[in-house]
């Protein structure tokens, strides 16, 4: 495996800005023919103490596919569409909210997506000392942090809840963006935020020692959760690649992520129900909900193309 540097903020910025007008990239075929896939990822926490199973995703995909694997970390979920999208990788992996933003461009396919389960998304947490009880308690001076503003269940999900309580960004609340999840709960922990929005899967961690999630049990509660989502996690593909690629990854993608190697892929596979079989190829209506939701936050990902 051969790794990159991590995408510039120029070029996220650039990505950005092509995102919301719409415009398109010039022509990316470098490459694209080539034997190498080229995987957009996130990093999972800035704490370089924190383990990624970037090696063992990689060396699971080269063997499936026969072809070397390229993984580079990207800042946000902006920096990936934009980078598939145009056609630098090849390959991103992202929640159902800004996989819904990238299909709605037009320019980038979800190769394969996971169903989402009948059960809350989100959660939006208090230290156990907070006197908010309830979505009821929130004042135009109680601060909630949300990971980043393209997050399925660090704001687009908590977001709708809040909606649904009657509680709007400005009037009823500040929000504040920390930049990740993790983030997210240094600004509860140190009181830069009253409540932190965020994935339903972190208060499991507490107590175990996992920087991702440094609380002890009991440190926090939930004083709300969101409803469910159609789709949990998408294989975003280039549409600049060869079709031999495309149709190896759509073939590798649920051998690689699969329950058989959960272990190994650790927080890769958090996201990917247990026992439910992905989606090759979803239809782009599948995403429909998400574009619904999304226009509660003012965000009209359908117009993004």
């Amino acid at each position: 495996m051969r790794l990159r540097a991590p995408l510039t903020a120029g070029a996220l910025a650039a990505g950005s800005l092509l995102l919301v007008t719409g415009c398109s990239a010039s022509s990316a075929d470098t490459g694209s023919e080539d034997d190498v896939i080229r995987f957009a990822t996130m990093p999972v926490s800035d704490d370089p103490s924190v383990e990624t199973p970037v090696d063992a995703m990689a060396a699971l995909l080269e063997e499936e596919t026969g072809m070397a694997v390229e993984i580079t970390d990207v800042p946000n979920y902006s920096a990936v569409i934009e980078a598939v999208r145009a056609g630098h990788e090849d390959l991103g992996i992202m929640s159902g909210f800004p996989s819904a933003l990238a299909v709605n461009t037009g320019e980038v396919d979800s190769l394969v997506a996971w169903p989402g389960l009948d059960e809350p998304v989100s959660t939006c947490l208090v230290l156990d000392g907070s006197p908010l009880r309830s979505l009821a308690d929130i004042t135009p001076d109680t601060t909630i942090a949300f990971a980043d503003p393209a997050s399925s269940s660090g704001f687009f999900m908590p977001t709708h809840m809040l909606h649904e309580a009657g509680l709007t960004a400005g009037d009823d609340f500040e929000e504040l963006f920390s930049g990740g999840h993790d983030r997210s709960f240094m600004a509860l922990q140190e009181g830069q935020a009253d409540v932190a929005c965020t994935s339903t899967i972190f208060p499991s961690m507490a107590g175990q020692g996992d920087p991702m999630f440094p609380f002890e049990e009991g440190e926090t509660r939930s004083i709300g959760e969101s409803i469910s989502m159609p789709i949990s996690i998408s294989f975003l593909g280039s549409q600049h690649m060869s079709d031999a690629k495309r149709d190896a990854l759509i073939e590798a993608i649920p051998a690689v992520f699969s329950d058989a190697n959960r272990d190994e892929l650790g927080v890769y596979m958090e996201a990917m129900p247990e026992g439910v079989e992905p989606i090759v190829e979803p239809d782009a209506e599948l995403f429909q909900p998400f574009v619904d939701i999304a226009a509660v936050a003012d965000v009209d990902i359908s117009d993004l193309g």
